[in-house]
């Protein structure tokens, strides 16, 4: 799945817990204003930091705070006071010690985090309420807070050097976990860790510092889930408008439908007011607990179906009372009441400071209020707050009271330090209206999340609805416990499908797009040759030699074989020639068998013309052994008999030849030569010249014969077999001797083409070797050239076009003489001279 990630910077805030010299606990919680201090750079409110000159020729001025308090923090904070007050007044824990607290402001400012650390730990005095017989000033003890992960950060390592322990509600980066550098540091919010792997794995589940830190760990737990990561992009509400509008134009133009937006809740406020700008293609959003549970986001309506996971809902019995039983008297002695009572109201509590605003005169009722204050229908980080106090509670309950019956007093007067309370925080563990409190080594609670789901009521209004439950203790595979139905984006109770690039099918391999994520690619074909029988392969696989793609490439098939086969038309066509040459042979030998007492057989070497007729036939039938699969037997036969045939034949023709020539010199008076070539000495030349190619291609089959093989190069598609030379020495030399021969036989029926004869052979033979040796000598780079079965084609058009050669010029003419001319077939026609 393609997923398009925000990195997000967050948003710090700042909670304080100090206990005095006996025993009161002192708590100081920040960002009880939307507003940053005068050295906020990572301010997360609405307003601007005030900004203050320095020249350095005066001391700086105090850091103060600018902007409208965060009704939401002030809820936090008085949930904190609930709890202490819950814990005062309750026998059973820390029975006769009462807590103190002393609240703080950080403004959500790294700066101003850092100043207040160095205050309480140079033991300022500090002011606490008076009528609890609490003393005026204290050692902090403890400290809650603070909101944010980065201003925990700063705290951190100013207090951890002094042992004192920090709990915070909500700072959830996962660098916090690393006790290395963070030893005092404990929450009970789970780590973004946690929230990273299970965001991971529900994305898997329906096949995507605090932002810096959250976005790492989700992309280190998305790519052991297997889910690709498009974009991943970081803005910060202090970034320019440009930047913002760059982040919105990728979430538009972006193929992902699925955005993992890991960020708080005032950053997505900015990107979604620059997203309602323009409109874009419906996302399926999912998001971490720092804004998925924030209703004050639901007016955006491209929001409907987002899931992701929030802190437990929980329910604190009393806390509403608690926070609406808040006096006017109450009011008037606190600036931060102050503030927020003339903001909710909008009036003025000093008449001094009305420039024109009505007075608040106390009738003004808190009840009617519709602000994050008083809503406790969905109490999560007020929860984590109530727990925290109550773990540092039961931490100074063990380490004063243990081994004590819970009902008895503790010892006041036990000296504390703050090394014991964090040693002791470590190993709480207890239950609180109906919730588990404790701590893993790296100071973190077990995870547990809500998963909601955005989902629009039949009247159009969003409602946050919780419609399952992860728990990172169960086994894996079972963390998720589903039991509403999810409605998705559009509203479709389809799951979405967020891809960058579909599958790639068998046949194709991913080629990555340039500049873009491994998700994003495109598919190609598999080049010639090779397959892919995956979806999604990253590449293809060449097919065996002897195997070819099939029209899908998803699989290699058997390349076709091709020989020249009985089969093939061209097969049947020279076949049907070999036959029919073998046939017009017989049926001369038959006529020459027939008038072989006739004057123009004899008169022709009657003898040498039957043998020249049956290695002619025996010629067209060697044609034959070239047609069919080769084999070990069929590559030396059809070479060896091509080849000592056709010697044979040549040399017949040669013996015929020469018996011309000798038969006119015998005409000469006195010569005597016709005794030294009768017919035994023809014999013995024709077995003689046969002989040598007998002992040629005996040779050639002992040392290395040919053999048949299956020639991969010729075609890419198909496999050819042929017979391979084995020797090409001994093809050529056997080709050479039969070159040498007709040429020999050539020239010396030149010579004789012009005796006086009325029917001289010499001119008949001289035509058929003109014809043999044109054939043969064109042959040669026919046959080099010739792919695969042509090859063997253009070899047996060879031998039968020399062999219809030699029949046809030297027999041809007789046999019509024979047949049709019979008056010329005397002895005194053939022996007369022209």
């Amino acid at each position: 799945m393609a997923v398009s990630v925000l990195l997000i910077g967050l948003v710090s805030a700042l909670c304080l817990f100090q206990l005095n010299s006996v025993f009161a606990l002192g708590v100081s919680l920040d960002s009880l204003n939307q507003r940053s201090s005068s050295a906020g750079a990572w301010a997360g409110t609405e307003a601007s930091s005030e900004k203050l000159s320095h020249d350095y020729t005066i001391m700086p001025e105090p850091l103060r705070c600018k902007g409208s308090i965060n009704s939401d923090e002030l809820q936090l904070s008085h949930a904190m006071v609930f709890a202490i007050e819950e814990i005062n007044n309750n026998t059973e824990l820390l029975p006769g010690i009462r807590l103190g607290y002393q609240i703080y402001d950080s403004c959500a400012s790294v700066s101003m985090t850092v100043h207040l650390a160095f205050q309480f730990l140079n033991s300022l005095d500090l002011v606490f309420h008076t009528g609890k017989n609490c003393s005026q000033s204290g050692m902090v003890m403890a400290v809650v807070g603070e909101s944010g992960s980065t201003p925990s950060i700063s705290m951190s390592r100013i207090i951890s050097p002094f042992n004192i322990p920090q709990v915070s509600p909500s700072a959830t980066c996962t660098c916090l976990s690393d006790k290395q550098q963070y030893p005092g540091f404990l929450r009970t919010i789970p780590s973004d860790q946690f929230q990273a792997a299970a965001l991971a794995k529900l994305i898997k589940q329906f096949d995507s510092d605090y932002g810096n830190n959250g976005i790492a760990s989700f992309l280190e737990a998305a790519k052991k889930e297997g889910i690709c990561v498009e974009y991943s992009l970081s803005f910060y509400r202090t970034n320019p408008h440009s930047r913002i509008q760059k982040v919105a134009d990728v979430i538009r133009r972006s193929k992902a439908v699925v955005v993992v937006a890991f960020a708080s809740s005032g950053d997505m406020k900015i990107l979604f007011e620059e997203l309602s700008r323009e409109p874009f293609p419906p996302r399926q959003w999912i998001g971490s607990e720092s804004w998925v549970t924030n209703p004050g986001l639901r007016k955006y309506s491209f929001l409907a179906g987002a899931i992701g996971f929030g802190i437990q809902k929980s329910v604190i019995p009393g806390f509403r009372n608690f926070l609406l039983n808040l006096s006017f008297t109450q009011v008037a002695v606190s600036p931060l009441l102050t503030e927020f009572w003339e903001d909710s109201f909008n009036c003025t509590i000093k008449e001094s400071d009305s420039a024109g605003k009505k007075v608040c005169n106390g009738s003004e009722d808190i009840k009617t209020l519709q602000t994050p204050y008083t809503d406790t229908s969905q109490l999560r980080i007020s929860n984590m707050v109530y727990k925290a106090v109550y773990a540092i509670a039961h931490a100074f309950n063990n380490a004063l009271c243990q081994g004590r019956n819970v009902t008895a007093q503790c010892d006041k007067l036990t000296k504390l330090q703050s090394e014991q309370i964090l040693t002791e925080l470590k190993k709480v563990n207890f239950s609180r209206n109906g919730y588990d409190v404790s701590f893993d080594t790296n100071g973190d609670p077990v995870a547990i999340y809500e998963l909601v789901n955005w989902q629009k009521t039949k009247a159009g209004i969003t409602d946050i609805v919780t419609v399952g439950l992860y728990d990172a203790s169960l086994p894996d595979g079972q963390e998720f416990q589903i039991n509403k139905n999810i409605i998705w984006m559009e509203g479709s109770t389809k799951v979405p499908v967020s891809v960058c690039s579909g599958s790639c099918p068998p046949g194709t391999r991913k080629v990555l797009q340039k500049g873009k994520p491994i998700c994003c690619y495109d598919c190609t074909a598999c080049p010639e040759g090779e397959i892919s029988n995956t979806t999604d392969s990253a590449d293809c696989l060449p097919c065996h030699m002897e195997f070819q793609p099939n029209a899908k490439r998803d699989t290699c098939i058997p390349k076709p074989i091709e020989f020249l086969s009985f089969q093939d038309i061209l097969g049947i066509i020279l076949a049907t020639f070999s036959v029919l040459g073998a046939c017009l042979t017989i049926i001369t030998t038959a006529i020459f068998l027939r008038h072989r007492t006739s004057p123009i057989v004899r008169a022709n070497n009657s003898e040498l013309s039957f043998l020249l007729l049956i290695s002619l036939t025996l010629c067209f039938l060697c044609s034959i052994t070239f047609i069919g699969a080769p084999s070990e037997w069929s590559c030396m036969l059809r070479h060896t008999a091509f080849g000592i045939t056709f010697v044979l034949c040549i040399s017949c023709v040669l013996g015929k030849t020469i018996v011309v020539l000798m038969a006119f010199k015998a005409t000469l008076p006195g010569s005597n030569v016709m005794k030294w070539f009768g017919p035994p000495q023809q014999r013995m030349t024709v077995m003689s010249f046969t002989f040598i190619q007998v002992l040629i291609c005996t040779i050639w089959l002992v040392m290395s014969p040919p053999f048949p093989i299956k020639n991969l190069t010729a075609y890419k598609e198909k496999i050819i077999l042929e017979c391979a030379l084995g020797s090409a020495v001994g093809f050529w030399a056997v080709l050479g001797y039969i070159g040498l021969l007709a040429s020999f036989c050539f020239v010396l029926a030149v010579l004789a083409r012009k005796l006086p004869d009325n029917f001289n052979e010499a001119k008949l033979i001289t035509f058929s070797m003109l014809i043999f040796c044109a054939v043969w000598i064109t042959f040669i780079p026919a046959y080099v050239s010739s792919p695969g079965k042509f090859t063997v084609v253009v070899e047996i058009f060879a031998i039968l076009a020399s062999s219809f050669g030699l029949v046809l010029c030297i027999f041809a003419p007789k046999c019509f003489i024979i047949l049709f001319k019979p008056e010329k077939n005397t002895k005194k026609h053939v022996l007369s001279k022209n």
